[in-house]
């Protein structure tokens, strides 16, 4: 085996990371290096916190205990992403997949909002986490987005901050190219907002229409799953604005 055969696999550690730190991993991940990938001792993988950059570290076996060896830094840790994603929760797996896609399209903070149509009362912020620490291993993200706990929409926009421009995706908004709405908002922190399958009322609508600093856009002619939704406004956010650029 290759020194370098295994440096493709990424592993989140929720330990200080630098050159010469051994590691302690907790037995899923044990599982996951011995049982399911069989990586024998010296089998070199990467590693990464969220805080001090990307590794490549060593594999090391004690007896039934699996372990890294922290060796040189692979990437510099890059600034968290200043994008922010509020959206109604949905049910589990819908949940998983938005929340994974989210971490791909490079936000910064992941933000359940309830509405008055939101169909899921209870957020599982733990399984989020996992979500999308999976999905910062599998897509070469080393700044893990924070999940934030719920919040209702209605206080969110009563004390919205003026600094943060709110993209607000309403399937009411009349029907206009989005790339030259977007290219009009002013520079500085963003926010994408997604409803709840049964979209925003009224009186949702008229809180948020009071935020000063906020843009209502339309994401076509046609009604969007709200999964489906947030993978396009987020794509053309980072389009028209973000770091696609």
């Amino acid at each position: 085996m290759a020194a370098y055969d295994f440096l493709s696999v990424r592993l989140f550690v929720d330990a200080p990371l630098g050159e010469g730190q051994s590691v302690a991993l907790d037995k899923t991940q044990q599982n996951y290096l011995g049982n399911v990938l069989r990586l024998k001792s010296g089998a070199r993988i990467l590693v990464f916190n969220g805080t001090d950059g990307e590794f490549a570290a060593a594999v090391t076996h004690e007896g039934k205990r699996i372990g890294l060896e922290v060796e040189e830094q692979t990437r510099a840790q890059t600034p968290m992403p200043t994008l922010r994603w509020l959206f109604a929760p949905l049910k589990h797996a819908r949940l998983d997949y938005m929340v994974q896609k989210a971490v791909e399209m490079g936000v910064g903070t992941i933000e359940p909002v309830i509405t008055r149509r939101t169909q899921v009362s209870r957020v599982n912020l733990e399984r989020m986490r996992a979500n999308a620490i999976e999905a910062a291993e599998q897509c070469g993200v080393i700044s893990v987005p924070e999940i934030r706990a719920e919040q209702n929409l209605m206080r969110l926009a009563e004390h919205w901050d003026p600094d943060v421009h709110l993209i607000f995706c309403d399937e009411s908004a009349a029907i206009a190219s989005p790339l030259e709405a977007l290219a009009a908002v002013p520079t500085g922190p963003l926010a994408v907002l997604i409803g709840p399958e049964g979209g925003f009322d009224d009186t949702e609508r008229s809180a948020i229409g009071r935020i000063a600093s906020h843009t209502r856009l339309s994401l076509g002619p046609r009604i969007l799953r709200a999964d489906t939704a947030a993978v396009a406004a987020l794509a053309l956010v980072q389009a028209a604005r973000g770091d696609w650029r």
